[in-house]
Order: structure tokens, then sequence, then C-alpha cells
């Protein structure tokens, strides 16, 4: 009698955060047992409450936990786990690991050894399909820009645009130590850098038994330090002759490998002046994409569910489902846009997108730390064309209630509707153009007095709080009472009174005030507010404020030149031979901080002298520390 497929009962996600909790999801719904590992760091993240069994990773920095396969084995093992999912990033695209978990008698859900040895390490993927790469040694003048790009992972770490030969050294060395920070595996190559170009991909699905599925395009071309931002399928205007061709070269790559699982073939789409638009094959990443949901939603498939029944044995269908209309997907980041997307940390109070697919591996009162990527949510639509698409993401992120750390929400919105994009002429330089305007301060001028009547109706109604024996309002018409918040980096000081008719405020007529809600009406417009507070932060809308004491604090002044951290983080790197006394070009780096897995680079802001030098490799550093002090030359 021949056996059938065998049956998953367990399954171990040798990941975190948002793609642990999704593996989850569909595991449950398959009725299959989940088993959750964690750094001590993410001891109550959600995807450790979530699963049925949690197993702890000692240590804080991926090397010491979601990198080290034999505690991730160990801890299946101990779980009775029978099948390892992994996710993206950290082990997802390392042969060792998977034949770990095979020579441990499990289930690798996902491709064999030999395929992800073969198109895990870039160089030889682009070896594979018949191109070669540049050594260190080979570039030249002419070959400028390049691309410098980690063998190993991708979610643009270990990745850097070289424009003056002069740097390349320099930017290779940043590019090794990122790349071995992120994946364990320091080994870089350089490419030609096409400028003007769109990223896109082809998903494909293969089985044991033959079968590739190629499923569509995505364009996944709105990025910043190399990783994505906007996602969506199909990728648009694409002709039909190139649609074939990227299909086939992306089954031709599963094949070339005997691949089989879920993996996506990356190109960068672009135009010749001789002959249209061109495909240049980046790379193959041996794994679920961080943009699968589009794919899901386009389809009506689960990629994930596909994984585990490819896994288990099973066949798929000759052909794939059709598509059907268009999806869209934006990464919601704890990041800020204007501030050289500097990574944000914090309580996260609240998190509400309603009417759209949500993944996210965080809830209200969750802390979002410096250690991990700063991605919040995945948030996904589907509709019948793309504008539909677009006008229905663009409406939900506006509405949405996201309470925490500075986030690129209001990026995203504005991205959704720029022209460029929405008549889909974008490519990979959509930030490098537009990212003035994009983050440009915008705030509702309405949204302090909002604030200052709801604050004023919950102090009124806090039984908690000293009462004055003359009530809630005064009789004294002529003192308003003041409010100051900061508001887009600006201060704004609001009046108001309490009178026997209520709450009012000069040139604007109060509708309704409560502690949660405020209307008011504009030259006979009447538009709603909704509040919400959080200690001295306050949220109108999609507004963030700071409530401003009356009477402001003298503050310590920073010395000229001093150099704070942008951002919690460690220094991972000071600059060879620097030290105080030292004399400094503008621009020239200083030092190196690493959070949430990015490196980022802190330079001298003027040419001077090195007065002061308080970092050293491996300080922790909270936002504001003081890192160095540059005393400028003044000519």
């Amino acid at each position: 009698m021949t056996e059938g497929p065998m049956m998953i009962t367990s399954v171990l996600v040798a990941n975190r955060g948002e793609i642990a909790c999704r593996v989850f999801r569909t595991c449950r719904e398959l009725g299959i047992r989940t088993v959750a590992v964690h750094s001590d760091a993410d001891e109550n993240a959600l995807h450790a409450r979530v699963a049925d069994a949690a197993v702890r990773l000692p240590g804080v920095t991926p090397a010491e936990t979601y990198l080290r396969g034999d505690l991730i084995v160990k801890a299946a093992m101990d779980a009775g786990a029978d099948a390892v999912h992994p996710g993206y990033g950290f082990l997802s695209e390392n042969a060792g690991f998977a034949r770990a978990v095979l020579d441990a008698g499990m289930v690798w859900i996902g491709p064999p050894p030999a395929a992800i040895e073969a198109m895990a390490s870039k160089t030889r993927a682009k070896q594979l399909m018949g191109i070669e790469p540049l050594g260190d040694g080979e570039v030249a003048e002419a070959d400028l820009p390049v691309l410098v790009k980690a063998a190993a992972g991708g979610g643009g770490r270990g990745m850097r645009i070289v424009r003056r030969l002069a740097d390349l050294d320099a930017e290779l060395t940043a590019a090794r130590a990122e790349a071995a920070s992120a994946f364990g595996d320091g080994e870089v190559f350089v490419e030609p850098y096409v400028e003007g170009g769109r990223h896109v991909e082809v998903q494909i699905l293969a089985d044991t038994h033959g079968t590739v599925w190629a499923l569509g395009t995505r364009d996944c071309s709105l990025q910043r330090r190399h990783q994505k931002v906007i996602e969506e399928a199909p990728a648009p205007g694409l002709p039909p002759a190139l649609l074939d061709e990227l299909h086939d070269m992306a089954v031709r790559a599963a094949r070339a490998v005997s691949y089989v699982g879920a993996g996506t073939v990356e190109f960068l789409v672009a135009d010749h002046p001789a002959t249209g638009p061109k495909a240049h094959f980046l790379e193959m990443n041996t794994r679920l994409q961080v943009e699968h949901p589009v794919t899901e939603a386009v389809f009506g498939i689960d990629l994930v569910a596909e994984q585990v029944r490819v896994a288990e044995g099973h066949a798929l269908e000759k052909e794939p489902p059709r598509a059907r209309g268009h999806a869209v997907e934006a990464r919601l980041y704890a990041e800020d846009p204007g501030r050289d997307w500097a990574p944000q940390t914090g309580r996260l109070h609240r998190l509400a997108v309603p009417g759209v697919r949500l993944d996210t591996g965080y809830t209200d009162g969750d802390h979002i730390g410096v250690h991990y990527d700063p991605m919040i949510a995945k948030v996904v639509v589907h509709a019948p064309t793309r504008a539909e698409a677009l006008r229905r993401l663009a409406g939900a992120l506006e509405r949405a209630a996201v309470h925490g750390p500075v986030t690129n929400r209001d990026l995203l919105v504005r991205s959704l509707r720029h022209e460029e994009f929405t008549a889909g002429r974008m490519d990979t330089g959509f930030y490098d153009r537009h990212l003035p305007a994009l983050t440009a301060p915008h705030a509702d001028p309405h949204a302090p007095l909002a604030a200052a009547l709801a604050d004023a109706h919950a102090h009124a109604h806090d039984h908690a709080r000293p009462r004055s024996r003359f009530g809630g309002w005064r009789n004294v018409p002529s003192q308003p009472q003041v409010k100051r918040y900061a508001m887009a980096g600006e201060e704004h000081e609001v009046h108001y009174r309490h009178t026997r008719q209520g709450l009012t405020a000069d040139g604007v007529r109060v509708v309704h005030a409560d502690a949660r809600l405020v209307v008011l009406e504009v030259d006979g417009v009447r538009r709603k507010y909704e509040v919400a507070r959080y200690g001295t932060k306050v949220y109108v809308n999609a507004t963030e404020l700071t409530a401003l004491p009356r009477f402001p604090e003298p503050t310590d002044r920073q010395e000229p030149g001093s150099l704070l951290a942008p951002m919690p983080g460690t220094v991972v790197r000071v600059a060879d031979g620097l030290a105080e006394g030292a004399r400094v070009e503008a621009g020239q780096p200083l030092l190196w901080l690493e959070a949430m897995k990015m490196e980022h680079r802190i330079s001298a802001p003027a040419a001077g002298t090195l007065t002061v030098l308080h970092a050293v490799p491996g300080q922790q550093v909270e936002v504001g520390t003081l890192l160095a002090v540059v005393q400028e030359e003044i000519s």
C-alpha cells in the first residue's frame, strides 16, 4: 500500500515578530500546534505570547539568539515540534541550519539545502544565471555608480551605493560589518548600479512532483535604504512580452536548482531607448518575502498553507489560480523619515487600522525596542483596480490610530497619493527625488484647540484632581485659559474660555467637547476630532502633539558642535585613529551606531577640532547622549 503525504502536527517558527505571528495564524487554521523562540528582549513579545509553547534563547542580540541554529534546533526538539518554518531574515537562507533541522529528524518548511546553497549567495546565483559580478579590485571610474551588496541575506542590510571611487573601500568595510552583524556572514560583492530602474519580482511556488508556479509579478520600487516600503501586485504597466520573459526566467531559476517551496526571483527593470524595458536579474530569495500578502490577495491563496502542504509532500495543481484585481501593501515603520529615517523606540499605546489586513507583531501597550527591525505592521488592501486599491490604503492609513513612537504613516499616505506613483511612473529613486516634499511638516491648525478643549473637559470631570472652589468656569471674560503644545516642530498657544454656556474659542464654534471627542465648526464647516492622551503626548486624529508646561523650565544648553545620539543604540565603531585633539573635515565619518539591525553613521557637522570624544565601541547609548564635540574652525 502506498503511503500518502505525511501530516505535520507541530511547527516551531525560527523567527520573531510579525512573520512569526503570521505563520502561527495559518498553523492555527490548519490545526497545527505552534512553538515560538524568543530572546530576552522578546520575552513578552506578541509572538511569544500567542504561540502554544515558547522557548527562551538567552541574550538579546541576533548573534546570541535568532542566529543560533544549534539553540533553535534544540528548542524545537525540547518542545516536541516535528517541523521548522524559518520565516524571513535571520537563518531563513542558511543551508547549514536547514540541514541541521533535517538531520534532527524534523521537516524543513523550505527549499532543499542544496537549493539554498546555490541561490543564497548572490554571487553564486548570478553565476548560475550566467552573470559575473565585479571583484573588489576590478571597479574602475567607468563602472560607477556601483552597488556594494551582502552576498547573504537581504532587507537592505549590507548594501551601499558608491558614486566615487575614493569611497569604495570605506563602503566595503561598512557593508561587511553590517552584513556580518545581520546575517553572520560578512561576504559582499559589487555590481553595476542601474539608475532609474524599477524593482520587480516574481513569486514562485514549486512542489516535489516537478510543478513550478509563477504567481505573477510584484513592484517594490518604493524603497528607503534599499529596503522596501510600499509593494503591489501585479507590477503595473509592464508589456506582455516582458511579463512572459520575467515568468520564464523565474521558472528557469527555480528548475536550475530543483527548487521546492515558496521563493522569489528579483529583477531590476530599466528602460532602454533602443529596446524598451529590459529585465536585469538581481537575486533569488529562497524563502517567503515580507510582501507575500499582496500575491496572496491577488491569487486568493495562503502561501504559508501552501508551504506546509508542499513540505508534507502534496502536489500542486498543474496550473496556478487566476489573478484577480490589485493589491497594495505598506510597511508601517517606527522611524522618522524626516530625520534620515532614524528608528524610534517606545511604547505603542494603540494600533488600529480598521477594514484592512493588518499583519503585525505588536498589540496595544507593547514596547518597540532597539534590538530589531523597526517595522510595526504591514497594511494590505485588495480591490478590483489599482486606483481603488491605492485610494483604500491611503484612506485607511490616514484614519488609523497609531499612538506611540514617531512613524512613517504620513509619508505612506502622501506616497500613495503622489501623482508619480498613482501614474505608475515610480522607480527606486522615488524617495531621493521627493523625500523633502513628502516629509514637509503639515498638521491640522485646529488640532491644538481640540486637544486643549478635550483636556479641559477631562480635568473638569476628574474627581481625583484638586477642584477650585469657584467651579470649572471663571467670570472673567478678559482672561482666557491658555495651553501650549508642540506640533510639527513648532510651538502653538491656545486660548479658550469657560463660560456659563460652556467652552468657547475665538473664531470657532465649539459644537461638542468631551475628553475623547471634540466637534468644531469653522466657517460653517463642522469637523470631528478624536482625542487620546498618554502623559504629555496627545493624539488628535492623525496629528501628534506634546503638551508643554505653562511656564517652560530652563533647559541645559549643549556646547556648540555637540554630536548627540539621534536614536538609542550601540556604538559599533569609531573611526581609525580618531582621538581628542584631531582635526576633522565637514562630513567626515567619526563613528557608527547600530540600531534596529542597521548601521547609522555620525559625521562631523563642520571642519574643526574634535575636542570631546565620549563614544567607545560597545557602549549602549540613549537618545540625546553626548557622543563627541567638534569645535568649528572659524575662518
